[in-house]
């Protein structure tokens, strides 16, 4: 009994014990196990999955259900676009596919389908439209084989993008042509589709399917193809005119050769094929250019080009049937393809010529060249010759004004140096050292010595930095560059670059197309580019007024042959020549021998770049009036712009003000009361630069300051009949003033008229053409009266002066077609520095590696380009218009005798 009792009490107690430790159990946490991570991850990934899917599902129905309806029409033609002018509701033109050889699928040889197939939809007759086994087969390919190597698009695919779907990257487009391939797939046969691809894909510029594609390239049938030249067409769609065998042969080749690597995996053709055919060179049986068909219109051919191009810039084509604005002025086109012509160029030359929109940078007008046809080659794209002289503003001064603050007066010298580190002579084109002057002065009689010191000055680096933000690229700097010595670029970018002096300094990249209404009518896309801060206004400014001299000063190096029509105009002249040992083996008979001739200049509205030289390097300008073109080919181009539309002046901004310095002084020195008129320049400065300190030079004595008036109303008249120019003047003096009277021919050095007590004058035998300036002082005993001046241009052109005839080996001056020196001012004896004197310039009858009277230089012995004029670049290799290679055109030098100091003031 007891037993049972305690067993009891026990059994009790254990009974409470147990519950008390499932109270405590259920207070300890982690008792009861939590769910994995992983679950509660996939639980939310299959809701959002399912989310996801719904929603796709549903936004995929919306996007197939607005998709345009299949249009037969439009799946066999390729849709026209229209171009506009700015001003106008009305297309100027239609693009479109005007001429197109039909093949239809019976003709189609095998051969050609294989290629296409491997390399654009190898599993087209077993897919329905879409094929996502395509898809990750083309990700590996483009590993294996590069980028490009296999698109992700069935050819289904391809046929109703290009007929019915913008040309855009989004998920509604995607969406819309899986829904149409599937639609096309079931309302036409696979060989149909086929056809339509086959006919209908862009292969270049406006060429259109296989078929004409075959006949353009080849002058064949697509039966008659080889499988070489097949798979070179089918692999030409991915980018039409990235693989045009005509343009771009390596990556033609290239290309050609993974269509062949494709059709060997998948069966088309064997190994040992492939093999054979990828050595046959990619331009073997095209047929040459001037054979082929030219497709579409020849209006205005070389700007439409310019627009196909950029338009495939922005993966757009003209077969998309868009709307496209452009910057053209049907005017300037037509004026520019009427200018440079055959008929109009002398010679066998060829040339290219850009009109740009100075404010915005559009192109207003090109002429790729001579009667220019659809596709031909653009010289006016070319960016292999070298530029001479129009790169000075561009990589010498325009820099020396931004970073270093250098006045349009800031003292030069153009005294006889070599090359760093060098025994090469610089010379300039006409063989003679004009000594100190201003910048200004340097750069409008463009001479060679001072642009290379202040290239040094301002350093390599900031020089082709400055060069880069107006759009010209100068691989390796050195002081050759500073001449245009192996710098090379188009007429386009000559253009453009020029055109951000004349805009203040803004840079706007070169366009045709303002903007594109896409198919639909409504979305529009904005092609214009920005512009772009490339300097300040101040160096802009300061360029240009020194760039106005080249023109207008009777000096400047186009004086005689650019016509303004009362523009305010601004330009500059270049020309190159071959380096001295081509010169000396092919050039040795032909004294004028020269590559190229150029002329860049701009208006307020207007900026015009025009070449002109053979696209064969090696047939050189060699008459004057071929290398005068440039120059009259921009002022028939202007003369045509004259007289249309409202035309305005360079306005100097506020960060520019003018001071009179005495020429000469350096550092700067403002002119004083006694400077002589022919020392004294009113020059440009930035605000805030100008010199304090006034120069003493001139000033008399304090025994000698006893001053007199000056002269009153002096005032010059010329009388052509005894061909004297008369001075008359007043004076408040007395009896026993004497007027001392000199003179200056062009800027020269001042030279005695004549001393009298008269108040009349005048000098005799004066030139036509020349500009003479009068200085008349008044003298009593030891006082003297500060100067008063007067100037006048003498009527008429000086009379032909015809060029030396060099001694052997020697080349003409390669910037001139005058006499070195011809209106040339002598140098003051405190111009002259070290570098010898007008009459003994230095040897100007080189022999190999010297200049010719001072161009054709060989190379300095420090490696760099020898100059042209300083000019010829002896090393660098340089790809011209004709595809051969330019060995080290230097330049420097400018079209007609540019560094002559005046030795372009003459007609012939």
């Amino acid at each position: 009994m007891s037993d049972q009792i305690q067993s009891r009490s026990e059994r009790r107690k254990q009974q409470e014990q147990a519950r008390k430790t499932d109270r405590k159990s259920a207070k300890k946490p982690g008792n009861n196990k939590k769910q994995p991570l992983w679950k509660k991850i996939l639980r939310i990934a299959v809701v959002l999955a399912v989310i996801g899917f719904v929603f796709g599902a549903g936004l995929f129905t919306y996007y197939a259900a607005t998709s345009p309806k299949l249009d037969e029409e439009s799946l066999k033609d390729p849709l026209a676009s229209e171009l506009y002018v700015q001003g106008s509701d009305e297309p100027l033109l239609t693009l479109g596919p005007e001429n197109r050889e039909y093949v239809e699928y019976d003709h189609i040889p095998q051969i050609m389908e294989d290629a296409i197939l491997a390399t654009e939809d190898v599993r087209f007759y077993k897919h329905h439209g879409m094929d996502l086994w395509r898809l990750g087969g083309a990700v590996l390919a483009n590993f294996r084989d590069g980028f490009g190597a296999q698109g992700a698009s069935t050819i289904s695919q391809q046929v109703v993008k290009n007929s019915f779907l913008q040309n855009e990257k989004t998920l509604k487009r995607k969406a819309q042509e899986a829904w149409l391939a599937f639609q096309l797939e079931r309302k036409y046969e696979k060989e149909e589709i086929f056809e339509m691809y086959f006919n209908k894909v862009l292969m270049t510029d406006n060429i259109y399917g296989f078929g004409t594609a075959a006949e353009q390239f080849y002058g064949k049938e697509p039966e008659e193809l080889k499988l070489h030249e097949a798979a070179l067409l089918a692999g030409m769609p991915q980018s039409p005119n990235r693989y045009n065998p005509y343009r771009h042969p390596e990556r033609a080749e290239k290309r050609r050769n993974i269509v062949l690597g494709l059709m060997v995996q998948h069966g088309k053709i064997s190994q040992e094929q492939a093999d054979a055919a990828k050595e046959v060179p990619v331009t073997e049986g095209l047929i040459p250019p001037e054979q082929q068909k030219h497709h579409g219109s020849n209006k205005y051919a070389a700007f439409v080009d310019m627009v196909r191009e950029e338009l495939e810039e922005h993966d757009l084509s003209i077969a998309d049937g868009l709307k496209i604005y452009t910057t053209l002025d049907p005017a300037a086109q037509e004026t520019v393809e009427s200018t440079i012509t055959h008929e109009k160029i002398p010679g066998e030359a060829s040339s290219s010529a850009v009109v740009i929109d100075t404010k915005t940078g559009g192109v207003k007008a090109v002429a790729g060249r001579p009667d220019y046809k659809p596709r031909d080659k653009n010289l006016a794209l070319v960016t292999s010759r070298s530029v001479g002289s129009t790169i000075k503003p561009i990589l010498d001064y325009g820099p020396a004004i931004e970073y270093l603050g250098w006045s349009t007066g800031q003292t030069v010298d153009d005294t006889s140096r070599t090359y760093k580190g060098s025994d090469q002579v610089i010379r300039n084109a006409n063989g003679r050292y004009l000594g100190k002057m201003t910048m200004r002065k340097a750069l409008y009689l463009s001479q060679n010595v001072p642009a290379i010191s202040t290239f040094e000055e301002v350093g390599a680096e900031k020089a082709a930095d400055f060069a880069k933000k107006v759009g010209i690229d100068v691989e390796s700097p050195n002081p050759s560059s500073a001449l245009g010595g192996g710098v090379g670029a188009s007429p386009l970018q000559m253009a453009s670059a020029y055109a951000a002096f004349g805009n203040g300094g803004m840079y706007t990249e070169p366009y045709t197309i303002t903007k594109v209404v896409l198919r639909d009518g409504k979305t529009e896309r904005n092609l214009r580019p920005k512009p772009v801060s490339a300097m300040k206004d101040s160096t802009a400014y300061m360029i240009t007024d020194i760039l106005r001299d080249v023109v207008k000063n009777p000096q400047g190096t186009a004086y005689s042959n650019v016509k303004s029509y009362g523009l305010d105009v601004a330009g500059k002249t270049g020309t190159t020549n071959y380096d001295t040992k081509t010169f000396e083996e092919r050039f040795s008979g032909q004294k004028m021998a020269v590559p190229d001739s150029w002329f860049v200049g701009y208006t307020p509205e207007y900026s015009i770049a025009v070449w002109t030289g053979h696209e064969d390097y090696y047939t050189p300008l060699t008459e004057w009036e071929e290398r005068w073109f440039p120059q009259k080919a921009f002022s028939e181009i202007l003369g045509d712009l004259a007289q249309r539309g409202e035309h305005s002046s360079f306005k100097k901004p506020k960060s520019v003000v003018e001071a009179t310095i005495e020429i000469g002084t350096d550092p700067l020195r403002l002119a004083s009361d006694w400077t002589p008129s022919d020392r004294k320049s009113t020059e440009l400065f930035v605000r805030g630069t100008v010199p304090e300190r006034v120069s003493k030079k001139y000033e008399p004595k304090e025994e000698e300051k006893e001053t007199l008036p000056a002269p009153t109303g002096l005032s010059a008249d010329y009388d052509e009949a005894q061909n004297l120019v008369r001075l008359s003047w007043n004076h408040k003096g007395g009896e026993d003033i004497e007027f001392a009277v000199t003179y200056n021919v062009d800027g020269g050095s001042a030279k005695n008229l004549t001393t009298t007590t008269e108040k009349t004058a005048a000098a005799t035998g004066v030139e036509p053409g020349k500009t003479y300036t009068f200085s008349v002082v008044a003298k009593s005993g030891e006082a003297t009266s500060a100067p008063a001046t007067v100037s006048i241009q003498i009527e008429g052109a000086p009379e032909e002066e015809q060029p030396e005839e060099p001694e052997e080996n020697e080349q003409e001056p390669d910037e001139n077609e005058q006499e070195p020196g011809a209106n040339e001012p002598e140098p003051d004896e405190e111009e002259q520095g070290d570098g010898g004197n007008a009459e003994n310039p230095g040897n100007q009858n080189p022999g190999p590696g010297q200049g010719d009277g001072s161009g054709n230089q060989g190379n300095p012995d420090n490696g760099q380009g020898g100059q042209d004029g300083s000019g010829n670049q002896g090393g660098g290799q340089q790809q011209n218009p004709g595809g051969q290679t330019n060995p080290g055109n230097g330049n420097g030098n400018d079209g007609q005798a540019d560094d002559g100091n005046g030795e372009e003031n003459q007609n012939p």
